[in-house]
């Protein structure tokens, strides 16, 4: 029986799963997980982008010592982070990671120069200090060589594609979230780059998820002893995977993927670009099959992940079940995080961080892990009503209710909360979302599924999806209000 192979790389963690379809349904199985951490070198903080070469490849070991035959594979990441290849094939230094501080200060500089109004007109992007744009400008203005030997510009899947075959091409999901990619004339934005310093020539042929974009080279299949293997353009951006894997069956919903960014909105046909979506700092990111997603970023799990490693380096170690456990005992509704504020960007203690921002703004300080997990979460669910109303108000649209893919779901706690937040049912699967997504890009493109909306309605059948239905209105409107006011959203 043949499979196929899906690499979803997250920002901590990576994993390969193989994919069958067996009587009219998805049957995964994961075949290698592995960790991603960053390696902060001096000031800087870069990706270990060889050694998640090596764990691609480790993924494909796997499958032959199993005597799995691999009929495609594809690669999705997160988004905005980049190599640059030399003139003579070669990568140029590791990849800065979107935390680095290199960016700090840049996007304000650039907007004084170039207006967000010309900007969000030729991208349609959300504005955040560490979108590709930014990083190219912090690059220029600190007069890197990497710029000066930079030959071809390639996001993290469209580097780890060309590592596997060869072959260079930059991928439209991926594309479309550097704010240089212009959505209405579909090509790289020339006057950005131009008015940026940089070279057009870095920015490639752009191919859409579904493309066959080579095969494994040669010095792949005989360092590993397998065949040579079709690789596929997916929808690259995770988050783009994620959105194809909603196992929604009307043609109008509302998505939250959630795992360490959170990132919730709706699937439009056209990007929308106009001067509320500018106000709102919403995003139209590429997504497949000619569609859009208009959504907007919020800081998702990265506090509490960041929280539970600043607790093991003082010799408090807890799983993420017990956290929310102390999280489910500690009193309800005590204070509350914008968890999109600056403050929580870069790594840290963020326990310190969570305290500061309650002090700062005047509220009851919490001095527990119990009592920091619920601000979080509590604060998180609020945060998606607020998001949520305005992808309503900028959409025109009305959801029955939230669809939830992706890692987080496993937090039930916060899933039911989110249901209580919004006032509307949740529902919640698959967790490995951006996986099976890439897995059905793949299917289509080899003629196995006919289109999004039938692999949808496969999803739907292969996977349990939780539904959740909203409790205590009553107290979380009032919640609500208070998390308006205390974080200065309303």
């Amino acid at each position: 029986m043949s499979s196929i192979l899906a690499y979803d790389l997250g920002a901590s963690s990576g994993r390969a799963l193989l994919g069958r379809l067996i009587d009219g349904k998805i049957v995964v199985e994961e075949l290698h997980r592995f960790p991603n951490d960053p390696v902060q070198v001096g000031d800087r903080l870069q990706w270990d982008i060889l050694r998640l070469f090596h764990e691609i490849k480790q993924g494909l070991l796997k499958a032959k010592h199993q005597g799995i035959t691999v009929q495609s594979l594809g690669i999705d990441s997160w988004a905005v982070d980049y190599g640059f290849i030399g003139k003579n094939g070669e990568l140029l230094g590791n990849p800065y990671h979107y935390r680095d501080r290199h960016t700090d200060g840049v996007m304000q500089r650039v907007v004084e120069s170039i207006t967000e109004s010309e900007i969000f007109g030729r991208t349609g992007i959300q504005f955040l200090p560490f979108n590709t744009i930014y990083q190219l400008a912090a690059l220029k203005e600190a007069d890197s060589p990497l710029l000066r030997e930079a030959h071809r510009f390639l996001m993290i899947p469209d580097l780890l594609r060309y590592f596997l075959t060869g072959e260079m091409h930059n991928e439209f999901s991926n594309a479309t979230s550097t704010q240089l990619y212009n959505p209405v004339d579909n090509r790289w934005d020339p006057e950005l780059i131009r008015k940026l310093g940089l070279s057009s020539s870095w920015f490639g042929d752009v191919v859409r998820p579904g493309t066959k974009v080579g095969q494994l080279r040669e010095s792949v299949t005989e360092e590993l002893g397998i065949p040579s293997i079709p690789v596929y353009a997916v929808a690259e951006h995770d988050t783009g995977s994620a959105v194809v894997a909603v196992p929604a069956l009307e043609r109008s919903f509302a998505y939250l993927s959630c795992g360490t960014w959170s990132l919730m909105g709706t699937e439009v046909e056209q990007p929308v670009i106009n001067e509320l979506a500018q106000q709102l700092n919403f995003t139209n990111e590429g997504g497949a099959y000619g569609t859009f997603r208009l959504l907007k970023n919020i800081m998702g799990l990265w506090i509490l992940q960041e929280s539970r490693r600043e607790w093991e380096k003082a010799g408090m170690t807890y799983s993420f079940p017990e956290l929310v456990g102390l999280a489910d005992q500690a009193p309800a509704f005590s204070a509350f995080i914008d968890p999109d504020d600056p403050l929580f960007l870069h790594p840290g203690d963020m326990p310190a961080k969570v305290k500061q921002y309650c002090r700062n703004t005047g509220q009851q300080v919490p001095d527990s892990p119990g009592t920091i997990v619920r601000c979080i979460l509590e604060s998180l669910a609020l945060k998606y009503r607020y998001v949520l109303e305005l992808t309503e108000q900028l959409s025109g649209k009305r959801f029955s209710g939230l669809h939830m893919v992706g890692g987080g779901i496993h937090n039930t706690l916060l899933c039911q909360w989110s249901s209580n937040a919004i006032g509307k049912p949740v529902w919640a699967g698959p967790a490995e979302g951006s996986a099976i997504g890439n897995l059905v890009v793949q299917w289509i493109a080899q003629g196995e599924l006919s289109d999004i909306w039938e692999a949808r309605r496969v999803i739907a059948d292969s996977f349990p999806v939780t539904a959740y239905e909203p409790e205590q209105s009553d107290a979380w409107d009032a919640a609500y209000r208070e998390f308006l006011k205390v974080t200065g959203l309303a």
